[in-house]
């Protein structure tokens, strides 16, 4: 059952194309325009990289974390989730792998590109695609339960991010 409604989660994601595209395109936007804030010396970036890239990541992510039971919620699904025979934390956490799949791996996909833009060297690059690795689904399962509280809003998405933020600052 739970992986029905992971394929499920994975179809709705992919018809809307625009959901999928925007976090990229926002983390792309803030990897290249960071250096123009900062300068381009290229030690200063290669040194600073890994704490560029996980901020966009975890802002990208919560972009699209906003729609995670948004939808299921207006459209009535949300309840026949609820009476599904599996225990609700099961559909929860189809939900978040679903999501992350959309959003986490193709951030993931993005970072050598992203780390050779920013003059990482290899070695570092492995070390922060496994923090993406770790860090994008913990985010998931750290911004579930605000994603809930905040479905029902119409400017949920600034709440979300007062309420996340905090949780997800090592």
């Amino acid at each position: 059952m739970m992986w029905r409604v992971f394929c499920l989660e994975l179809r709705v994601a992919f018809r809307h194309g625009a959901d999928i595209a925007g976090p990229l395109w926002f983390f792309l936007m803030v990897i290249t325009l960071f250096p123009l804030s900062v300068g381009p010396q290229p030690q200063l970036l290669a040194r600073i990289a890994p704490g560029i890239i996980q901020v966009a990541a975890l802002l990208a992510s919560l972009l699209a974390l906003e729609r995670l039971f948004r939808d299921d919620l207006q459209d009535g699904s949300l309840e026949q989730l609820m009476l599904l025979p599996v225990p609700l934390p099961a559909v929860v956490l189809a939900k978040v792998l679903a999501h992350w799949a959309v959003t986490g791996l193709p951030l993931m996909m993005l970072s050598p590109l992203v780390a050779l833009l920013l003059g990482m060297d290899v070695y570092g690059w492995k070390i922060m695609a496994l923090t993406l690795l770790l860090g994008t689904p913990a985010l998931g399962f750290l911004a579930a339960p605000g994603v809930a509280l905040t479905a029902g809003l119409r400017r949920g998405g600034v709440l979300l991010g007062i309420l996340v933020l905090p949780l997800s600052v090592p």
